[in-house]
């Protein structure tokens, strides 16, 4: 990969993710150490992800003060509040893999110019692959160009999704798309790092990639990977608009097409001023989105503390 032929701020994002993957590969050493906390029940977070956050952080600001900065670990309490550049960032995407040793995460950062995406860099530093998109400039996977891909048969496509797992979250609804999806299509993949399996989308290891319950940083560098490979991208009912709707699918055309009309019934997208209007729905109305569970403080748990009952 010529470095030099990439965009500054895109050379800078590699910088700061390579720099975290570092970090994630010589604590994956000694799993053991690490200390979990619990931000709700099954969504965890390790110092790993924070001493990641730390140093992505402070190699964008050290290149950009003027930034702002949307993380997953500290929201926007860094960088400037009113820039119209925004880097948007997943330190460790996975990390209940990785806390399980399972070789499935990355790290993922993006950003946003006027709310649009304009550079990408999701790193899996387990396999040093290194996906990375300019907006206008195409798709990559290290120093190879990504292209989706040209399957258009609904039951030749394997399908990525995620399961969804905080509680809740509507688990019948999911059973009831996942069922629909699975007798259509070829295979369904659940691995369990939303912007890798974008990625893969990118790549044409998918053919498309469903879930909900998705913030924007498990989707935002994936989501132009995506599209500068040919790909197209939305919510549940094809529109534009997936960024903070909590639920994204992305696909080559083709394919996209046909979920979206699967998946549309499914959507969690209410406007405003049907939600001011609509009354409380009945329980054999249409399948719609559980309330998100409000995110509890974090409870300090070390590994070696951890009885036979604990999530570990």
């Amino acid at each position: 990969m010529q470095q030099t032929s990439l965009h500054p701020m895109l050379n800078v994002a590699i910088k700061a993710a390579r720099a975290a993957g570092a970090i994630i590969n010589r604590a994956s050493l000694d799993l053991e150490a690490l200390r979990i906390n619990t931000k709700s029940p099954n969504d965890f977070v390790t110092e790993v992800d924070h001493a990641c956050e730390g140093v992505i952080i402070e190699t964008l600001l050290g290149a950009y003060p003027d930034h702002g900065i949307l993380a997953e670990e500290s929201g926007r309490t860094h960088g400037a509040k009113h820039s119209e550049y925004v880097w948007i960032i997943d330190p460790l995407d996975g990390t209940t893999n990785f806390i399980h040793g399972l070789p499935v995460y990355c790290v993922s950062i993006a950003l946003t110019f006027r709310g649009k995406v304009e550079q990408a860099v999701v790193y899996d530093p387990t396999r040093n692959d290194l996906f990375y998109a300019t907006k206008g400039r195409g798709a990559f996977l290290n120093d190879k160009r990504l292209r989706v891909s040209k399957r258009t048969r609904m039951s030749d496509a394997l399908i990525g999704t995620g399961f969804p797992f905080r509680r809740g979250d509507n688990f019948k609804r999911y059973v009831k798309m996942f069922e629909e999806v699975m007798q259509q299509c070829a295979g369904l993949r659940r691995p369990g790092a939303a912007a890798l399996d974008l990625c893969y989308v990118a790549a044409g290891y998918y053919d498309a990639f469903f879930e909900t319950g998705l913030q924007p940083w498990d989707v935002a560098a994936g989501s132009l990977i995506v599209s500068e490979a040919g790909g197209l991208i939305g919510n549940f009912t094809g529109e534009a608009d997936y960024l903070h709707q909590r639920e994204v699918l992305a696909g080559s055309p083709k394919i996209y097409a046909q979920l979206v009309t699967t998946l549309a019934p499914y959507t969690r997208v209410i406007k405003e001023e049907d939600l001011a209007a609509a009354p409380a729905p009945a329980a054999e109305a249409a399948p719609t989105a559980a309330p998100v569970a409000k995110k509890r403080g974090p409870v300090r748990i070390k590994k070696n503390e951890a009885g036979d009952d604990a999530p570990l």
